[in-house]
């Protein structure tokens, strides 16, 4: 009988190690993958560089970064078969840290203050009375890389592309992000004021990215309550939107 119950021991510690070698042999030939190098271009001032498969070109695997005038990091970190994986860092475009994200554990150990020179600015739709204690929405990828899909996702209408008496660099431009208690992207506008009137854009709220749906919404005393983010940007020649 001892020896029946040795022998199952014995049998389940091998499955167990046969088991344990396998999913390192799957995990080194992950990683052993030939990769090849991409670029492409998020806004008219950054650039992504990244890495795929070469036997699959959407699956990203290896070192990503993104870069300010192709040469100031504003994102690094890992994918690990199409995944951000660990640790990733998020910087403004003078390298200034703005948030340290762990993918592993979904969880931001760092968040930079805010301070007067954000582009950001937020409205609790929440009358405020002396001794209320508010916390911001907070954004994966930083208050600069995070904020970058929902500018880049904007072009200028036909209607104003070549009028006469639209300066581009003279219209005031401002993006409004309505998140709701729960974290989510509720509505996005754009707002164009060439200062004789105010034109409002209602953007597509279902993106493509799922990342970009989801906040940690503002609270209230503790209690999540919906905000408002307004950004500050600008509309490039090209017709897109850009941070100031």
């Amino acid at each position: 009988m001892r020896k029946n119950i040795i022998m199952n021991k014995a049998a389940t510690l091998l499955k167990k190690s046969i088991a344990i070698i396998a999913f390192l042999a799957i995990l080194q030939v992950c990683h052993a993958q030939p990769l090849r190098e991409k670029t492409n271009r998020l806004t008219d001032s950054v650039s992504e560089v990244y890495h795929v498969l070469t036997t699959n070109k959407y699956v990203k695997h290896g070192l990503y970064q993104a870069l300010f005038q192709h040469f100031q990091p504003i994102a690094t970190g890992m994918y690990e078969n199409d995944k951000k994986a660990g640790i990733w860092r998020f910087y403004d475009p003078t390298g200034k840290l703005m948030q340290t994200y762990d993918y592993s554990t979904r969880l931001a150990s760092f968040e930079a203050p805010e301070d007067t020179t954000s582009n950001l600015r937020y409205l609790l739709d929440r009358e405020l009375r002396p001794g209320d204690k508010v916390t911001k929405p907070i954004k994966t990828g930083g208050r600069y890389f995070g904020y970058l899909n929902y500018l880049r996702l904007f072009n200028l209408p036909e209607a104003y592309q070549g009028h006469p008496e639209v300066e581009l660099n003279e219209v005031k431009t401002t993006v409004e992000l309505l998140i709701s208690p729960g974290g989510r992207l509720a509505d996005y506008k754009v707002h164009i004021n060439n200062g004789a009137q105010d034109n409002v854009i209602k953007m597509n709220t279902n993106l493509p990215d799922e990342e970009d749906r989801v906040f940690t919404p503002a609270t209230l005393n503790g209690e999540p309550v919906a905000c408002r983010i307004i950004i500050r940007a600008y509309i490039t020649e090209n017709g897109h939107l850009d941070f100031y």
